[in-house]
């Protein structure tokens, strides 16, 4: 049977609240084919979040509705394996029950850190390379571990991963930070990419995933953010709250102003949406973005330290790059689809961004 989470926008809701709620669900479960697995809930942000096992979604409302009223505003299926990883359980604590009705002290936000460490560069004829992705991911897990982290995913050269504490999350961040100098003294520059984006969520939003908002915009903050560890707003009055403003240098990290975050998921919504369109200009950007061309060029500039014409082009050139080792299509094929009007200069652009060219690449790392 399926598993549902569901989100409850609750003004004034208290940890009792929710206790006697879930409790309420549990008396009548078996009416509903449903069985209430556990519960979140956070007073601060007036949320409660419950986890059920359930025919469909009509189940889960008929069941809350008929125990106690509170219709859940957002209902999404989820793996109970990557809510685990994410959230650390999927059943109340043992045991069930205490004297407080159980109880849970457990808020559903998490911190979500996105690691991106490489271009898919890895040369075939250094072993170097090889030695140093062993220590770099000994190094990284050694982090992640001492500070109480979860790995959700993991591949070549990324990391999605989870954090109850804001702190711990901020902590392991410039951990990474300064081991990654040790380990990677000799390389070229374009192959040392470090890019840490830290930001906090909900698990159910109006989006489809769990965490996806947040997963989104530490996953932006890697992609465009010229920083190579980047906070985000909240992440930063959270953490200034629980270490009495303890100072963080700009050289560290860079914490993003809510204006700017929006601006960026603006941004990454439309590029996502046009990056292959070979006839898109900068006066597009503009347009959709509703600022003026200086403006836009300034904002690109101080997010990216780029020109919105060559942040788009280094965009492209890197979904190439993944397009080219997932092997989704040949050099022309892949041009064409990355928005580049020919092939010749597709990998002109390529050699000049990555020291090779698209066909030397394929040659060296994927065949």
């Amino acid at each position: 049977m399926p598993i549902f989470m569901d989100r409850h926008n609750l003004p004034g809701v208290t940890l009792q609240d929710a206790a006697d709620a879930h409790h309420k669900d549990v008396e009548l479960q078996n009416n509903h084919n449903c069985k209430a697995l556990t519960y979140w809930v956070d007073e601060e942000r007036d949320n409660a979040f419950c986890l059920i096992e359930a025919p469909n979604k009509e189940a889960v409302r008929a069941l809350h509705n008929n125990a106690h009223g509170l219709i859940p505003h957002e209902i999404i299926e989820v793996d109970p394996n990557v809510v685990n990883a994410f959230l650390g359980r999927i059943n109340d604590p043992s045991p069930r029950l205490d004297e407080s009705l159980n109880q849970i002290f457990d808020s559903a936000y998490r911190v979500i850190m996105v690691i991106e460490s490489s271009n898919f560069l890895n040369r075939v004829e250094s072993h170097q390379f090889t030695l140093f992705s062993q220590k770099f991911h000994n190094s990284v897990n050694k982090s992640i571990q001492k500070f109480d982290g979860r790995i959700v995913l993991l591949d070549n050269n990324s990391y999605l991963v989870s954090f109850d504490s804001v702190t711990n999350a901020v902590f392991c961040a410039l951990k990474i930070q300064s081991n990654f100098k040790y380990i990677t003294p000799k390389f070229d520059s374009y192959l040392r990419r470090l890019k840490i984006g830290l930001s906090i969520g909900a698990p159910v939003t109006s989006k489809k995933n769990l965490f996806e908002e947040a997963i989104n915009l530490s996953t932006y903050m890697c992609e465009v953010i010229k920083e190579q560890v980047v906070l985000s707003s909240e992440i930063k009055k959270i953490y200034d709250h629980e270490n009495h403003n303890a100072f963080l240098t700009k050289e560290e990290v860079r914490v993003l102003k809510p204006k700017e975050e929006r601006f960026l998921f603006q941004l990454m919504e439309f590029i996502n949406s046009r990056w292959h369109d070979h006839e898109l200009t900068v006066e597009d950007f503009s347009i959709h973005l509703s600022y003026s061309r200086s403006q836009v060029y300034r904002k690109f500039m101080n997010l990216t330290g780029k020109s919105p014409n060559a942040f788009l082009r280094d965009f492209r050139l890197h979904r190439a790059l993944r397009l080219l080792y997932d092997q989704k299509g040949n050099i022309s094929e892949i041009a064409f689809e990355s928005g580049f009007n020919s092939p010749a200069y597709f990998s002109k652009c390529f050699y000049e961004k990555y020291n090779i060219l698209p066909s030397k690449y394929l040659q060296q790392h994927v065949y």
